[in-house]
């Protein structure tokens, strides 16, 4: 998202120069002049792409400092998937308490529940709140072609194998699903515009690197 808020910066700091400099005015000239300068200088406020520059009032300019973190289609698309993408998760974990060896691998299993259950609800009330379904099949989505997604012929191997060998299976599993969530939200950072899809895709960055981190080191 860095490239989409350095394009509104320069409308902010001509915005603030603008305030700056009708503040001083009202300083030295008196309530005649602080009336003027409520008003300000005129602010060039650049256009959109395709769209032409716009003139705007000191207090206009001001106004449309505050971000518009609406939705695009983006955001969208993360929440639906990534709502189909932890659900793969929770499948998977939920084999663990009767196939698993390692308590350690039981606890990370646990730990990822308990992060992503929570987080499946969020995504779904935002969906909700934006007024969008949490389905849209009208466009086709191959949600089996999301980054790290477990294909049916590896879930089948995970559900046959016990002991040691699902540990492995798992945690080899787990650790290409977490890095295709990684890659999940590290895109939308960048693509999406709405402030609570970023914040969760923070989350899901920070979390899941983590627990890559500590998988590999249980292998």
């Amino acid at each position: 998202m860095l490239f989409r808020r350095a394009s509104r910066a320069p409308l902010a700091v001509t915005a603030l120069t603008a305030l700056a400099v009708s503040g001083l005015g009202a300083c030295d000239s008196g309530p005649d002049a602080e009336s003027a300068a409520s008003k300000g200088p005129s602010v060039i406020a650049p256009g959109r792409p395709g769209e032409a520059n716009r003139t705007l009032s000191a207090q206009d300019a001001a106004e449309q400092r505050a971000e518009d973190d609406s939705p695009n289609s983006a955001d969208v698309s993360y929440a639906r998937m990534m709502i189909r993408h932890h659900a793969q998760a929770l499948r998977m974990t939920e084999l663990v308490p009767r196939r698993a060896e390692s308590t350690g691998v039981e606890r990370l299993a646990e730990r990822i529940a308990a992060a992503q259950a929570p987080e499946i609800k969020a995504m779904q009330g935002w969906l909700q709140e934006h007024g969008r379904a949490e389905r849209d099949d009208r466009h086709g989505h191959d949600h089996a072609a999301m980054p790290g997604m477990a294909t049916e012929a590896q879930l089948k191997k995970l559900r046959a194998a016990e002991g040691r060998a699902f540990d492995r299976l798992f945690l080899t599993l787990m650790i290409t699903h977490h890095e295709g969530a990684v890659t999940m939200a590290t895109e939308v950072k960048a693509q999406g515009n709405n402030i609570r899809i970023e914040e969760m895709a923070d989350d899901v960055i920070a979390q899941q690197t983590s627990e890559i981190t500590r998988m590999r080191d249980m292998l």
